[in-house]
């Protein structure tokens, strides 16, 4: 268990990678058409529905990557693999692994 000022550091990174950083690599690779991009982005965040499957639906000493389906590690090559499109499912895709380095980090980089 954290303390909690550190419980409180790993909050805000969490809710940072999820929200603003997507704003970030949106504005800055996509200046145009940014809006868009970051809605895509916010949206790939519905990954998280696969949770609802799982019993406790949240488990905060529970690893996402590998336990939940659209977390596992043959759906993170598939969202890797967007990549090499163009256009929205690279922007999915991007979306999406950045979910997984998201979810990875908060259970492998700080205490739980």
């Amino acid at each position: 268990m954290c303390p909690p000022e550190i419980a409180l550091l790993k909050t805000f990174t969490h809710y940072f990678l999820h929200l603003a950083f997507p704003a970030l690599i949106a504005f800055v690779f996509y200046r145009k058409e940014w809006k868009k991009v970051y809605l895509i982005l916010l949206a790939t965040m519905l990954v998280d529905l696969d949770h609802l499957f799982a019993d406790p639906v949240f488990d905060p000493n529970r690893m996402s990557i590998g336990f939940h389906f659209l977390h596992s590690y043959y759906a993170i090559a598939v969202y890797f693999l967007l990549l090499f499109f163009k256009g929205n499912l690279r922007i999915i895709g991007i979306g999406l692994l950045l979910h997984m380095l998201t979810d990875f980090q908060d259970f492998e980089l700080w205490c739980h």
